[in-house]
């Protein structure tokens, strides 16, 4: 049984992400608006060519036969990343993390190196966590970018994916994701762990929302939810589920700069 979490200090940085996103994520979905691309369509959008080769590569999991779903961590890393990381190596599952330049990234370098090394996909959530629709291009660029450089120092490999704060894109968001070799990912199901700590909450939102070729959201910076994802995993993977990282979830189509990725 999964239990209620107490309470205890956030960084001060993820509390004010998470304040801003308790205002608007619920509608992120419904108000982004913008054309999307789902990872069927991107996976049928592939070449042929590209195809046969991901069938001939040895251990690729083909998510058009397989029941594929990815788990992804917003706003990280930080005090409860490692644990998750331990988690996550125990089940052999590998996720996709979309992590906060200021305080996190710059606070925990080493927990960053390490999610890399285990082979997770490292992912840009901009700077500071501001709204990027609201931002000018230069504004927006300074936010992607100043992450881009902090992980390709730490890791050795600039992000190929980002997720836009709170779910808001637009035309300069896109245009500059473009230019910066972006793709903008965001998600299926998500339990809203910014607002509670109760871990068996959080555990049954996500069962509740998860779906084939889905895209799960949490955060590993709140109490509640790293305790809610063994029994997520567990769960998941006696219905049938294969976890996956973003852009497994999309093979053998590739994420291309700007392009809006949706389930």
């Amino acid at each position: 049984m999964l239990k209620n979490t107490a309470r205890s200090r956030r960084p001060r940085a993820a509390a004010t992400a998470g304040l801003a996103a308790s205002a608007v994520l619920g509608l992120a979905l419904a108000g982004c608006g913008q054309d999307s691309t789902s990872p069927q369509e991107a996976r049928g959008r592939a070449d042929t060519r590209v195809q046969a080769k991901a069938a001939r590569t040895a251990g690729t999991v083909d998510c058009a036969k397989a029941k594929c779903i990815a788990l992804t961590f917003d706003a990280g890393p930080g005090p409860h990343t490692p644990q998750l990381l331990d988690i996550l190596k125990e089940k052999k599952v590998h996720a996709t993390f979309f992590l906060l330049g200021s305080k996190h990234v710059d606070t925990y370098p080493d927990i960053v190196r390490r999610a890399a090394a285990e082979g997770h996909e490292i992912a840009n959530h901009t700077w500071t966590h501001r709204r990027l629709d609201q931002l000018k291009p230069d504004e927006i660029r300074s936010e992607l970018g100043r992450t881009q450089r902090a992980v390709e120092a730490l890791t050795g490999r600039a992000p190929t994916l980002m997720r836009p704060p709170q779910g808001r894109t637009n035309d300069e968001v896109t245009a500059v994701s473009k230019e910066l070799g972006l793709s903008q990912v965001l998600w299926s199901a998500t339990a809203k762990d910014y607002a509670t700590t109760d871990s068996a909450l959080i555990h049954k939102r996500i069962l509740d929302q998860a779906s084939r070729d889905g895209i799960i959201l949490l955060h590993d910076i709140y109490d509640g939810t790293v305790p809610a994802v063994p029994g997520i995993i567990d769960e998941l993977t006696e219905r049938g589920y294969t976890f996956v990282t973003v852009p497994q979830l999309l093979a053998p189509g590739t994420p291309q700069p700007g392009t809006l990725y949706r389930p």
